[in-house]
């Protein structure tokens, strides 16, 4: 069985184009959690959506077609449509995460070496370490000083910004570097972030440090012992770019897993009154197991539905039992694209390629299956039947060779509250590297048929 090439359904492709050129530019403005948060919580505002807890404190109740959404520390989204039929018959969903792999700055980072100011860092992800060095490097994030004041720091993504970045061996003195393995070319410990060189007049302890400092209070109000309560992140800096001489695909930071949680905010966007209650959520902290008050693992998603199911006048703990039981849900993550320059990894039949539509995965795991949701063929079935009825271009596949490693979404978690669950996303290259690449017409279809889900499973 081969797929179709999805370019070829489209003489224009205007509607392609355009959808992901506002994509673009909500990945060049949205480089954190935080951020693809606060921009996605403006533009539901703006769509209609109310704040849950705003609901529940006036005690408004909910109806069929109200659209309410949930903040969860900045970090994690969920957004409702309530639907026609009870919520206890079940629910709709789009999951997907909006963290990234990065380099987080530890609590207390910055200090002197050989007159450089250079900035600690602890890796977050997995991440192959030697492909974050000798790049344009941003701070993006929050500083929260003593009394509650929260600082946005982005230094790095205006033109005339300074960019910063992590130093690496000359060739000509790394003969033993180049000796070692993949995984040891680059050391944790040694992605610390070059940040300054100038010494603060006057100074004479740790001068350069001492100017980054004061450069640091004039701009942001900050001082040293701010940095304790602080989230900063490193990450590439620059916009989005159109990839290919064809423009054909895009390279962006943070495709993982942006390219998804995109398409699915939109697609609830798209609806209006919708059948069986529909539900976007999007979550934090899924690239290092899903875990802590903002991940997957947490309690949010089910207190959540708890009160919106409340605000409906619908809740009791056995209406929200049978309200998760009965729901259908994508895992909205990407997967790995057949890349030609490393074909032994990965099985032809069984793969995932770039310009074929949105990608189903059965399951995930690693070797033999360990840690996935492996979707039922039942609802599969009603997948690929709602997905040829609206013209979706789809694929399967699976995450490389059956003994060449793998992957993990939150799938299983979602099943774990025995709803059917399937892994639904958009084929990338270059996944977890700074700059990723996906194509255009895989994240429009990813659009559409997430919009068909939503409509007429």
């Amino acid at each position: 069985m081969k797929t179709e090439n999805a370019w070829k359904k489209y003489t224009d492709k205007k509607e392609i184009f355009d959808f992901c050129g506002a994509y673009k530019e909500f990945m060049s403005r949205c480089k954190t959690e935080r951020e693809c948060i606060a921009e996605m919580i403006n533009m539901a505002r703006k769509a209609g959506y109310r704040d849950l807890d705003e609901i529940t404190a006036q005690g408004i109740e909910l109806k069929p077609g109200d659209k309410v959404y949930a903040n969860n520390m900045g970090k994690t989204l969920a957004m409702y449509i309530v639907g026609q039929e009870p919520m206890e018959k079940g629910m709709r969903i789009l999951g997907a995460h909006v963290d990234s792999p990065r380099l987080d700055l530890k609590q207390n980072p910055l200090y002197e070496d050989t007159e450089l100011a250079m900035m600690d860092t602890h890796y977050y992800g997995g991440v192959k370490k030697y492909q974050w060095v000798t790049l344009p490097m941003a701070l993006h994030g929050v500083v929260v000083k003593k009394d509650g004041e929260v600082v946005q720091v982005v230094i790095g993504e205006k033109e005339d910004d300074p960019v910063v970045g992590i130093s690496d061996l000359l060739i000509h003195l790394s003969g033993k570097q180049m000796q070692k393995n993949a995984a040891e070319v680059v050391e944790g410990e040694n992605l610390d972030v070059l940040v300054g060189s100038i010494p603060l007049t006057d100074e004479e302890k740790e001068p350069v440090k001492a100017q980054i400092l004061e450069l640091l209070k004039e701009q942001y109000g900050i001082e040293e012992e701010d940095f304790l309560s602080a989230e900063l992140e490193v990450v590439p800096a620059g916009p989005a770019k159109d990839y290919g001489l064809d423009r054909s695909m895009i390279m962006a930071y943070g495709h993982d897993d942006r390219v998804c949680a995109y398409p699915s905010f939109m697609a609830m966007l798209a609806q209006d009154k919708v059948e069986y209650t529909s539900v976007c959520l999007l979550v934090d902290k899924e690239e290092i197991g899903s875990v802590g008050a903002t991940g997957m693992q947490s309690r949010f998603f089910e207190n959540t539905t708890a009160e919106v199911m409340n605000a409906a006048g619908q809740y009791s703990e056995l209406s929200l039992r049978r309200a998760l039981k009965n729901s259908m849900m994508l895992s909205s993550d990407v997967s790995a694209a057949f890349d030609p320059n490393y074909p032994e990894v990965m099985e032809k039949k069984n793969s995932a390629y770039l310009g074929h539509g949105i990608t189903f995965n059965k399951y995930t795991g690693s070797r033999g299956k360990s840690g996935s949701n492996d979707a039922n063929p039942e609802y599969i079935a009603r997948l690929r039947k709602v997905m040829e009825e609206n013209q979706v271009a789809f694929q399967t596949a699976e995450l490389g060779k059956v003994d060449q490693g793998g992957g993990g979404t939150i799938a299983y978690i979602l099943a774990n509250y025995n709803m059917e669950v399937i892994d639904c996303g958009v084929a990338v290259l270059n996944m977890h590297s700074p700059w990723e690449i996906a194509s255009k017409v895989d994240i429009y279809e990813a659009y559409k048929g997430y919009c068909a889900f939503l409509k007429e499973m």
